[in-house]
């Protein structure tokens, strides 16, 4: 036991990341089921389609689960209403101010966990009330922070900031990232590209193929302008690339990116023009396998490795 199983009552301090077209009831409940916390990404759901997820997550486990919840989400009032109205024990907050939702939920009982690239922010979030953050490095896929801190700077610095659990997340999808993690003093881990190449995960089977062949330097961050996102390299994130070289607006990159982009890629299965957000560690992916299976693979390396002294045992 540790801080972060005891908070969240799960086996292994192991979170599944709730992924925008990849992490629904399917991913998350097989996580839950293997021990770990999964999560739901609301992100890419209309608030009908969260509550079903939610639904059909409770039906296929009896373990806890969460919903993570980008706070610039236009319909949030509706998103967390059912989350209150289905009673999700946890919800892991993003891109926004934590101050905004962690009172209303708290107040229902729900346990919060915020993400934040600084340990600025990891502060602004304990005095908000939350239970936790993530630290997010600069190698993890999807929105990212501004700062382009690395994930073996970001987590010490931020544990040294607060004193609620630090979960540790960006470039982890091994046992010994997750020691490493540990060590620099991470309570847990949180992990996402690994599971997106997955048969539960949602997305397009096409991306996960692509993320099984990707190597060193095959992501980039981009649309700094806009929000920043780390993305697979294809047609499309050329075109990124090219428009900043050359000092595009922000209105033009907003114009390039246009509209259901990321569900064209991830969802849709459209590698050239497709937005296709994944972390740097997709180059030690080989191979899609059933989440349990990872889950169960992580923590055999991370307990079989002799360096670990420190009294854990989940």
């Amino acid at each position: 036991m540790n801080r972060i199983t005891t908070l969240f009552g799960i086996r292994y301090p192991l979170i599944q990341a709730g992924m925008i077209w990849a992490s629904g009831w399917r991913l998350a409940s097989a996580v839950s089921n293997a021990g770990g916390l999964g999560l739901l990404g609301a992100g890419s759901m209309y608030p009908e389609v969260l509550r079903e997820h939610i639904q059909k997550c409770k039906a296929a486990t009896d373990k806890p689960f969460g919903v993570n919840v980008p706070l610039l989400y236009a319909d949030i009032e509706q998103l967390m209403q059912i989350i209150v109205d289905e009673k999700v024990p946890i919800v892991f907050t993003s891109a926004g101010n934590p101050k905004t939702w962690t009172g209303f939920l708290k107040e229902n009982g729900i346990k919060v966990v915020h993400v934040v690239s600084s340990s600025r922010f990891a502060k602004k979030a304990e005095e908000a009330g939350c239970d936790a953050v993530v630290a997010e490095g600069f190698e993890a896929g999807g929105h990212n922070g501004r700062e382009e801190t690395t994930t073996m700077v970001l987590v010490p610095a931020v544990c040294a900031a607060v004193t609620i659990p630090v979960i540790a997340a960006g470039g982890i999808a091994t046992g010994r990232q997750m020691l490493a993690a540990m060590v620099l003093g991470a309570d847990g881990v949180q992990v996402g590209s690994r599971f997106v190449c997955t048969p539960e995960a949602s997305s397009h089977l096409a991306f996960k193929e692509a993320i099984v062949k990707a190597q060193e330097g095959d992501t980039q961050l981009a649309m700094k302008k806009v929000v920043p996102v780390r993305l697979l390299k294809n047609r499309f994130a050329e075109e990124i690339k090219e428009a900043e070289l050359r000092g595009a607006s922000e209105e033009e990159l907003k114009n390039i990116l246009g509209r259901a982009r990321a569900k064209k890629g991830m969802f849709e299965g459209d590698m050239n023009e497709g937005e296709l957000e994944i972390g740097q560690v997709s180059a030690l992916i080989h191979e899609i396998k059933p989440a349990g299976e990872i889950v169960e693979e992580i923590i055999k390396e991370f307990g079989n490795l002799e360096i670990w002294k420190f009294g854990n045992s989940f």
